[in-house]
């Protein structure tokens, strides 16, 4: 009798431990939240960098549901800030926070983390993504590599720039024959920078095939195709980080 109580309490104990160490496992995915280096606006004096609101505002929804959220840029350190609002609330909330400024300050490069550790990638926008995202090499292989065992690649209105040379182990591009939502020729032209910027982002993406589905200017779009989820502008940050919750809750 007294072995098959001792044999029922460690079986009892090894499903105690799993299951705490499953939860724990499930309630703290981990976020790579990628924001551009650049700082140049092309050709003119202007200057540019990651949009402010399209990190506070995905961060805010990450922070909330307690994820782990690591900051990155192509060259590591502080990244440079464009949309920079702070009559914003969300936007004053967290650069006034001394937390969120110390990620700001020490962003890892892309070689500086290891990609099967996250969940998710998510690149926020900002003009300067256009000129340091497209052909990082690094970031592209993290993004495949968090693809394709079954993680959440995520993008919000230039932020899809990164993704336009991503491609599988097949060969294929990751957007080729999906619904994106991003930076369209109309808000592009309507900024005045449709002659600035090294190619047009909606353009781009359809030619590696994917379908762009937008919203008239500056309203909020967000397409979940799969494990990709994108967003058309500012206004959409919030939406896809929103999305991104529910497609880990949901798996």
């Amino acid at each position: 009798m007294k072995s098959i109580i001792h044999t029922t309490l460690l079986v009892l104990f090894s499903l105690t431990i799993g299951n705490a160490q499953k939860q724990e496992t499930m309630k703290n995915p981990k976020i790579a939240m990628i924001l551009s280096s650049h700082e140049q606006l092309g050709n003119t004096d202007k200057t540019t960098g990651y949009f402010l609101s399209e990190v506070t505002h995905a961060y805010e929804v990450f922070k909330e549901e307690g994820y782990d959220i690591t900051f990155v840029s192509p060259e590591g350190g502080l990244p440079p800030v464009d949309g920079f609002d702070l009559e914003d609330p969300i936007n004053k909330k967290f650069w006034e926070d001394d937390a969120f400024q110390e990620k700001l300050k020490n962003t890892y490069k892309p070689s500086e983390i290891k990609a099967e550790e996250y969940d998710v990638i998510y690149y926020a926008g900002g003009h300067g993504t256009m000129w340091d995202f497209p052909n990082n090499e690094e970031l592209s292989s993290i993004a495949t590599t968090i693809y394709e065992k079954d993680g959440i690649v995520s993008a919000v209105c230039h932020g899809p720039s990164g993704l336009v040379n991503i491609k599988l182990s097949n060969g294929k591009y990751l957007v080729d024959g999906k619904n994106l939502s991003v930076f369209t020729n109309e808000e592009e032209e309507n900024v005045g920078l449709t002659e600035v910027v090294p190619f047009l982002l909606e353009d781009k993406l359809q030619s590696r095939g994917a379908t762009i589905i937008k919203a008239d200017m500056w309203q909020e779009k967000v397409s979940v195709d799969e494990r990709l989820v994108t967003g058309q502008n500012p206004a959409s940050a919030g939406l896809v980080a929103k999305k991104v919750v529910e497609l880990i809750k949901n798996n």
